[in-house]
């Protein structure tokens, strides 16, 4: 029976296990951390965001880069299929308003175990505190010393290099000298903003059904104020466009729309209705309901260069410039990794037979909504498919 060996014992690399474990492969499952799947724990926290239930053509270009081999994984294994996948370890799944698709139970942790009790079902191996430091021989670096493996053919699911105290680090990169690997960059993450000390009461306060607009894409959304600068969803869907303007023209500036459900011709109309002697701030609470955390920034561009701008114009449009993105310590995912050409069809490396890669650590990036465990289950599915029939073919 042929022996896999799989680096990463997140998303990624656990589906490659369970698809190898049932085509009658035996399979070990090494990760540096001391318990596994940590990332997808943590995300669990917020509500375990599966997939999305939009049309797949739509949800296919939400990836950058459009990688063909990655496109072809998610169609492969489309999001019903990951839905059906969750149902059968007995976890339900529901659509939220927005479309997004969640387990029921709204947490990580159970499926994570009906998960694993699966795995060692099938006789999946799990070896925790095994870090990798070579493949040519496989060895690793574990608590008692390092140790030598033998493997008939290997699956690195590393991981990015975003949240790298939960394990995904980007050091890979050292096992693969010579392929092409694109640096990493934070995706789904916030951006520095120089508040002024008003701001302060304001750090944490939720700024609920937004809109911002950059280069001329939209996104409705919450974002949150932070002592550093600005985050949330509405800002993560934005992020990669802005970031790579931050790297070409040293800043970005993108709006915020405090009230997208009212035109600008109602807003200054209900502006211009206040009474005499009436504060701006009262203003803004009468006419348009606007909470404390939108008025103190409507207040904050207007001591903040922008003293002359239409009040309206600033509800409806209010800039805010930024010129660093938060590191890949505080990003959700990450841009970047090993580049798309160094993998066949079979997502197996050209350079070194036997040894596959996917999730994470190859080079593409999405939104929040779904599609980064999405990919990160498809390509796993992928490279074990591919795993499987080159061992075959041997």
């Amino acid at each position: 029976m042929p022996h896999i060996a799989i680096i990463g014992a997140g998303p990624a690399g656990l589906i490659a296990a369970e698809t190898l474990a049932e085509a009658g492969h035996a399979v070990t499952v090494f990760d540096r951390m001391p318990s596994v799947a940590r990332k997808f724990l943590i995300a669990g926290r917020g509500g375990l965001n599966l997939t999305h239930s939009e049309p797949l053509e739509t949800f296919l270009a939400r990836y950058r880069p459009q990688a063909p081999l990655l496109l072809d994984a998610v169609r492969a294994f489309p999001p019903a299929a990951l839905i059906a996948w969750c149902e059968g370890l007995g976890v339900e799944t529901f659509v939220g308003s927005s479309g997004r698709i969640f387990p029921k139970t709204l947490k990580a942790s159970p499926l994570l175990r009906a998960w694993l009790a699966r795995l060692a079902a099938r006789g999946v191996a799990i070896r925790p505190r095994h870090r990798c430091i070579g493949l040519a021989p496989l060895r690793f670096a574990t608590p008692e010393g390092e140790v030598a493996m033998e493997a008939d053919a290997v699956i690195l699911a590393c991981g990015g290099a975003s949240w790298p105290r939960l394990g995904s680090d980007g050091g890979w990169t050292a096992l693969l000298p010579g392929l092409a690997v694109h640096p990493f960059a934070p995706s789904n993450v916030g951006f520095a903003i120089p508040w002024s000390a008003k701001l302060a009461p304001f750090f944490g306060a939720p700024l609920k059904r937004i809109a911002l607009t950059f280069e001329g894409t939209t996104q409705r959304g919450e974002a949150v104020l932070t002592a550093t600068g600005i985050e949330g969803g509405a800002v993560y869907a934005l992020s990669a466009p802005i970031r790579e303007a931050i790297a070409r023209d040293g800043s970005a500036t993108f709006t915020l729309d405090l009230r997208p459900d009212i035109a600008l011709p109602e807003v200054r109309a209900r502006l211009a209705s206040r009474g005499r002697g009436e504060t701006v701030s009262a203003t803004l609470r009468k006419a348009l309901n606007l909470p404390p955390v939108a008025i103190a920034l409507v207040q904050e561009a207007r001591h903040q260069g922008h003293a002359g701008a239409d009040l309206a114009t600033l509800v409806k449009a209010l800039p805010l410039t930024t010129r660093t993105a938060q590191g890949l310590e505080r990003a959700i995912s990450s841009a970047g990794g090993l580049d798309w050409g160094a993998l066949d069809a079979r997502f197996m490396l050209r350079a070194q037979p036997g040894v596959f890669a996917c999730g994470e650590m190859l080079d593409w990036e999405a939104p929040t909504g779904g599609y980064l465990l999405q990919a990160c289950f498809a390509t796993g599915i992928a490279a074990a498919r591919g795993c499987a029939a080159w061992l075959e073919d041997r």
